[in-house]
């Protein structure tokens, strides 16, 4: 972690300490599928984050080397936002959510394909997912 007391060395609680919360997470899930978002994406996000919220949560993500700022090719008052290697490699971590996830709770029908592939075979589907975003960076 960047220049921030550990509450411990344990590394569950250090790794929580950077995305463990429930806004960092979703914005890393939405980086994964978007490949790139804007602040305004991510305040459009049907979860309505809180921009005091979501500044606080681009700049650990940014410290931590999870995510990167880059220059907007349309725009110079906005930014693009996006996963390093570092980010994309939490990939099979919310594959794992996502399936226990699926296992006790409705999950929407237009996500039940994209399920049925990671439970189909795990391990290939997490290869290619990093994959294909280390090839987008």
């Amino acid at each position: 972690m960047t220049n921030s007391k550990k509450r411990s060395q344990c590394p569950i609680s250090t790794s929580l300490e950077i995305w463990g919360d429930k806004w960092s997470l979703l914005i890393i899930r939405d980086l994964m599928f978007k490949k790139q978002c804007t602040y305004g994406d991510f305040l459009k996000s049907e979860e309505k984050i809180a921009t005091n919220i979501l500044a606080s949560r681009l700049l650990v993500l940014e410290e931590n080397n999870i995510i990167n700022k880059l220059e907007h090719p349309e725009s110079k008052a906005k930014v693009l936002y996006q996963l390093t290697e570092k980010g994309i490699e939490l990939f099979p971590v919310l594959v794992e959510i996502s399936l226990w996830a699926e296992k006790y709770y409705d999950i929407p029908k237009e996500r039940e394909s994209i399920i049925a592939k990671a439970k189909n075979n795990k391990a290939a589907f997490i290869a290619k997912g990093i994959k294909k975003m280390k090839e987008d960076l």
